[in-house]
C-alpha cells in the first residue's frame, strides 16, 4: 500500500537536505534527519482540504488534536496523559529553550550526554547557562549513561538535564531500568529532566519505548517531555510540538518562559491540521515504515560487512539515523570528510558535530528509498576501497 521503494525527487523544493548549494547537485545527502518518503496520505489530504478554504487567519488548536495525541500515547506507549498537562509549542528545540529559561538561571549548570543532538548544547550556551558535558559510556558497540559522572556534576551546581530518548545519534532506546536509575538520581539531587522524545515512535521491531515520566509519579513531577509528530510522520517542516508537563509549577514556569519569546496560544493553521491528521490516521503508515527502516539498516550493515568491514556499524534500536565508526582508517576529521564529500560524493554528519565523544564517527540517515541508499553505499565503497586494501582498514576492537 505504501511504496517506500519509490524515490521522491525533492530537488527544487528548497529542501535543506537536497538543495543546499554548498554540497552540489551530484552529492547524495544522507545527513539531515528528515526522511525522503512521502508523508502519510492522510496528512496530505488534510492539508489540501484546509488549503481549500481561502482565508488563512489566526487560529487555535482544536481540542480534537489533544484527544488524538492522548489516545496515541495511551495505545502506543501505555502512558495515560491528562489534557491539562499538554502545552503546545512551536517545536521541540524551542521547548528546550523555554525549559532552560524556566528552570535555571544564568550561570547554572545544564547537563548534556554527548555525543548528542547539537541544539542541546547550543540552547545552553545561547541562554548563558553553563554547559556540563557528561559523555555517554561506550563499551564496544553499546552506549550507556554515566550516572556516576552525572552525580558528580550535580554536586557542582547542575540544575537541569537534557535527556535524548531515544538517543540521537547513537540510536539507543533506554530501558525502563536505565530510566529508573536516572530518575531516582535526578529526584534525589533536585535535577529537572527535560526529555526530548521526538524519535519515540520510531522503535525498531522487538523494541519498546518507555516514557520516563510514565514510570513513577515522582519522576513525572520532575520531568518535562517534549514530543512532536515531525520525525514520526516526516513533517519536520511543520513546527508543532506537544510538551507534556504533569507538575503544575513546572508547567506554569514553562508557559511563562514561552510567552516571553513566542505566542504559544497561536499555532500555525497547517501545523495543527497536519499533526492531528497524522496522529488520527497515520498509524498504519508508520507500522509499514518501521520494517522498511529495519530492512534498510540490515542492508547497510551487510553491505559494510562485505565491502567495507573496517567501518563499525552500531546497533539500531530506534530512530532512523545510524552511528558509524571510521576510526580504523586512521583519518583525521577533515581528511575523512574530504573522502566522503569529494571522492564518494556522499554527505553524512561528522561525529564531531555531536560534541565530545563523536570524533571519528559519522551519522548516516537510512530513511530513503533503498536504491538511494545503495547508490550512496556503492560510492563509499569505491572511495574507501584503497584504505581497506592498504592495510589501514583494520577493524577496531
Amino acid at each position: 500500500m505504501y511504496d517506500f521503494d519509490k524515490p521522491v525527487d525533492r530537488r527544487g523544493t528548497h529542501s535543506f537536505k537536497w538543495d543546499s548549494p554548498e554540497q552540489g547537485r551530484d552529492v547524495i545527502p544522507l545527513w539531515v534527519a528528515d526522511m525522503d518518503f512521502a508523508s502519510p496520505p492522510a496528512v496530505t489530504e488534510a492539508l489540501l482540504a484546509r488549503a481549500g478554504h481561502p482565508v488563512y487567519g489566526y487560529s487555535f488548536a482544536s481540542e480534537s488534536l489533544f484527544e488524538v495525541f492522548i489516545d496515541w500515547q495511551k495505545k502506543r506507549n501505555g502512558w495515560t496523559i491528562e489534557r491539562d498537562w499538554i502545552v503546545l509549542a512551536p517545536g521541540v528545540v524551542p521547548s528546550l529553550h523555554f525549559a532552560i529559561e524556566a528552570y535555571t538561571r544564568e550561570g547554572d549548570g545544564v547537563a548534556v550526554q554527548t555525543p548528542v543532538y547539537p541544539p542541546f548544547f547550543r540552547a545552553v550556551e545561547r541562554l548563558n547557562r553553563r554547559l556540563a558535558v557528561n559523555p555517554l559510556r561506550r563499551n564496544g558497540c553499546r552506549y550507556s549513561m554515566d550516572l556516576e559522572g552525572l552525580d558528580a556534576l550535580a554536586g557542582d551546581g547542575v540544575k537541569l538535564l537534557l535527556l535524548c530518548s531515544p538517543h540521537n545519534p547513537v540510536a539507543r532506546v533506554w530501558t525502563g531500568e536505565e530510566l529508573r536509575e536516572l530518575g531516582g538520581l535526578c529526584r534525589d539531587r533536585g535535577i529537572v529532566i527535560v526529555s526530548d522524545d521526538i524519535h519515540s515512535d520510531l522503535i525498531m521491531p522487538g523494541g519498546r519505548f518507555v516514557p520516563l515520566a510514565a514510570l513513577e509519579d515522582e519522576f513525572a513531577r520532575i520531568t518535562v517531555t517534549c514530543m512532536a509528530p515531525s520525525k514520526t510522520f516526516n513533517i519536520p517542516g511543520s513546527s508543532c510540538a506537544l510538551t507534556v508537563i504533569p507538575d503544575p509549577e513546572l508547567r506554569s514556569a514553562f508557559v511563562r518562559a514561552g510567552d516571553r519569546t513566542a505566542a504559544l496560544s497561536l499555532p500555525g493553521i497547517f501545523e495543527t491540521v497536519a499533526a492531528e491528521a497524522a496522529y488520527r490516521n497515520g498509524g498504519e503508515w508508520l507500522d509499514a515504515l518501521i520494517p522498511y527502516l529495519r530492512e534498510n539498516y540490515n542492508f547497510m550493515k551487510n553491505f559494510f560487512a562485505e565491502r567495507l568491514p573496517s567501518i563499525r556499524v552500531f546497533p539500531q534500536e530506534g530512530t532512523f539515523v545510524t552511528w558509524l565508526g571510521f576510526q580504523a582508517y586512521g583519518l583525521g576529521e577533515r581528511e575523512l570528510q574530504d573522502v566522503l564529500l569529494t571522492e564518494a560524493r556522499v554527505k553524512l554528519n561528522a561525529g564531531s558535530f555531536f560534541g565530545p565523544g563523536g570524533e571519528g564517527f559519522q551519522r548516516l540517515n537510512i530513511a530513503c528509498a533503498r536504491s538511494t541508499l545503495r547508490e550512496g553505499l556503492e560510492r563509499m565503497a569505491g572511495a574507501f576501497a584503497s584504505y581497506e586494501s592498504d592495510g589501514r582498514g583494520e577493524t577496531e576492537q
